[in-house]
């Protein structure tokens, strides 16, 4: 069973780097392709939020590459350099998508609030639940304990929810950027079905890490099921 665990964890690992590293390459490719409003990243998510009606989050620039992300805490679009000063399809696209979240925020879309209220708990699962798991199995802790082993299963099953809640916050978030470039404007038609293959490509990596994080969970429980009948 543990080589059961190994086989999982680098076969979705070589997933997840095919799909990171065709999503860095559309990346680049979108980012050469000018929209035809000629607006920046940070010009189209401030627009974004206006014409939302949001006028309490703020958009700021950040370190790294494919680092945008939406903060709820603080309430800040926070988009990397080359999509905050880009005007490309690229940039739209990424730029729209995380004020799609600051959109889900302010109208409480439920799927959001629900992953906010998991992050406490997951922050906790994600540092120990694994070795719980190790200690359960016994790998380098002696014989293992079915009993710890539950605990841990338990732990990570939090994890495992917490990706598959993540799938549709991304999803929305996507649609609603797609659905806005299109009503205001930012985007031809063309532009538009680009923008779309772009946050495609972003997603799968969501997809990928819910997947592979089922797969692990069976696993665990498989070998649960095995130690508590031996």
């Amino acid at each position: 069973m543990t080589m059961g665990i190994i086989a999982v964890s680098v076969i979705f690992m070589l997933i997840g780097m095919a799909v990171q590293y065709r999503l860095k390459s559309k990346f680049s490719t979108y980012s050469n392709i000018p929209t035809s409003s000629g607006m920046s990243g940070r010009e189209i998510a401030e627009k974004m939020l206006k014409d939302n009606g949001i006028y309490d989050v703020q958009v700021t620039s950040v370190q790294g590459s494919l680092t945008d992300h939406y903060n709820p805490l603080n309430k800040t679009v926070n988009l990397s350099a080359e999509v905050y000063e880009g005007r490309s399809v690229a940039a739209a696209a990424i730029a729209s998508h995380e004020c799609g979240h600051a959109v889900q925020h302010a109208t409480a879309y439920s799927m959001l609030m629900l992953r906010s209220r998991l992050v406490p708990l997951v922050q906790i699962s994600g540092n120990i639940s694994q070795w719980i798991i190790f200690a359960g199995i016994g790998l380098g802790f002696g014989g293992g304990n079915p009993t710890v082993l539950l605990i841990g299963i338990i732990l990570f099953a939090v994890t495992t929810l917490f990706t598959l809640i993540t799938l549709p916050v991304e999803f929305d978030a996507s649609s609603r950027a797609l659905a806005w470039l299109d009503n205001a404007r930012i985007t031809t038609a063309p532009e538009k079905e680009k923008a779309k293959d772009a946050l495609k490509w972003a997603a799968l990596t969501y997809v990928v890490a819910a997947l592979a994080s089922i797969a692990m969970l069976v696993q665990y429980i498989l070998i649960y099921q095995q130690r508590s009948r031996d």
